[in-house]
């Protein structure tokens, strides 16, 4: 006998077995961006390259006389003697030097325009003590000037800063030295961002002056450790619901933060701290405030009394980006000596930096390099040209998170290149070419790779 089953009862089945059908269906994952502003950066026309009888300094601590450099597809084939290519442009540099292409890990070009312009000065929102929201690329003008006479001073790569009003400043941006009409179109590739930290006097006397935290170096500890306090409860907050998301379980993702996603993004290992540090005591303090909240403490920039810390530095394997000798313009610069640079590079595993901070000095990065060399050996030192170049070279490099893909002449790395008239550490040292992935982006000589800026012809 059949038997029939009331429609009423067909229906409320038919909806309790959609219900469950659709209970086990995931709501689309939430993802956060990581690079919503895309490099666009295309390498310029370029061919196979030998450069032949050279002085090469590799930027691995090889120096090498008489020797060719070949620069193939961009990037670099072979550095060594007799070298040959197919349909190869030649380059005689007998009497030369050949270098890495020089990258300065501390920059505002762009943000801090030369000449300066009220209108474009974009480096500092001073409008709270954590403004880890904002990205230094939004405010990149690539019609600055500065950009070109850093080329021509053999200035491949650079990473542009917020400046240092802030606890956090914000994200810093590496470029490529090249002219383009968008900040993307120089944005270097896969390049790790960094964030800017400050420590010591510049945040305290600007928030100190409005009245509010932080007002002593007190202030400034207790508004890092606040901030990351927040964001490791923000990153457990993510890490759970992409755990449950991972176990087929309908969680709800947390509200974005735009501000958290960049210290996020530090917890991680994804972005790198640039902490504009000067005294000993306050360096060793960001390294314990680093172990505290399980992040890497980076690179410290100025780093005045390096010299005072090198061991913990290396230890802690912490670059340390220096001056050579700007000291005493405040009472946190006062302690300095000019071997600091050469102090941190005598560690084992020490990776010591010559920075700029400065659209003039950025010009002239290798004589800067220099000064340090020639002082250290008055005093003891024995630094050869040789190990002098991995500090704007090499270990920039490696602070900034892209000694894979460039820094040295080594087989494989980009072809980022520069022929010097001299020794580069000589005070007439002049930059004769400059190569970006193997493309010429400056001669000397030829008014074709001497770009100006529509800024700057505008002013003709």
């Amino acid at each position: 006998m059949q038997k029939f089953i009331p429609s009423v009862l067909v229906a409320a089945i038919s909806v309790s077995l959609t219900a469950c059908i659709q209970s086990e269906k995931q709501d689309e994952k939430v993802e956060i961006n990581k690079n919503p502003y895309p490099s666009t950066y295309q390498v310029l026309p370029q061919q196979t390259t030998i450069i032949r009888n050279a002085t090469v300094l590799t930027g691995t601590g090889e120096r090498l006389d008489n020797a060719d450099v070949l620069m193939l597809d961009g990037k670099i084939s072979q550095v060594g003697a007799s070298l040959s290519a197919d349909s190869a442009v030649i380059i005689d540099a007998k009497g030369k030097w050949v270098t890495p292409g020089v990258i300065d890990v501390h920059s505002h070009l762009g943000v801090y325009p030369s000449p300066s312009a009220e209108s474009h000065s974009d480096g500092n929102e001073a409008t709270q003590p954590n403004t880890s929201e904002v990205w230094a690329e939004h405010s990149v003008w690539p019609q600055d000037p500065g950009f070109n006479r850093a080329r021509a001073g053999g200035i491949t790569t650079l990473q542009i800063l917020p400046g240092s009003a802030n606890l956090f400043g914000g994200r810093g941006v590496t470029l490529r030295n090249v002219p383009s009409h968008t900040m993307q179109g120089m944005k270097f590739p896969d390049a790790p961002y960094g964030l800017k930290m400050a420590c010591g006097e510049n945040p305290k006397r600007v928030y100190g002056s409005k009245k509010v935290s932080p007002a002593t170096r007190m202030g400034n500890m207790a508004g890092y450790r606040m901030a990351w306090a927040e964001a490791v409860e923000y990153k457990r907050a993510w890490d759970k619901y992409e755990a449950d998301y991972a176990e087929g379980k309908n969680s709800e993702a947390p509200a974005r933060d735009i501000e958290l996603d960049t210290l996020k993004g530090v917890l991680d290992g994804e972005i790198k701290i640039h902490n504009h540090c000067y005294k000993a005591e306050e360096m060793a303090m960001m390294i314990d405030l680093s172990k505290e909240f399980g992040y890497h403490a980076g690179t410290f920039h100025h780093a005045i009394e390096a010299y005072k810390i090198a061991d913990t530095l290396a230890e802690n394997g912490n670059c340390a980006a220096m001056w050579p000798d700007w000291w005493g313009f405040k009472m946190e610069a006062y302690d300095m000596i000019q071997e600091n640079v050469a102090v941190v590079d005598s560690k084992a595993n020490s990776c010591a930096v010559v920075h700029s901070d400065s659209a003039t000095t950025i010009q002239r990065l290798n004589q800067e390099a220099g000064k340090v060399m020639y002082r250290a050996n008055e005093n003891g030192f024995d630094i050869k040209p040789k190990d002098a170049i991995t500090w704007i070279t090499a270990n920039a490099a490696k602070s900034l998170g892209i000694e894979d893909k460039t820094g040295s002449l080594a087989s494989g790395k980009s072809a980022d290149v520069v022929i010097w008239n001299s020794n580069p550490f000589s005070v007439y040292a002049q930059a004769e070419q400059v190569f970006i992935d193997g493309a010429k982006v400056y001669d000397r000589f030829d008014d074709k790779y001497q770009a100006v800026s529509d800024f700057s012809l505008g002013q003709q």
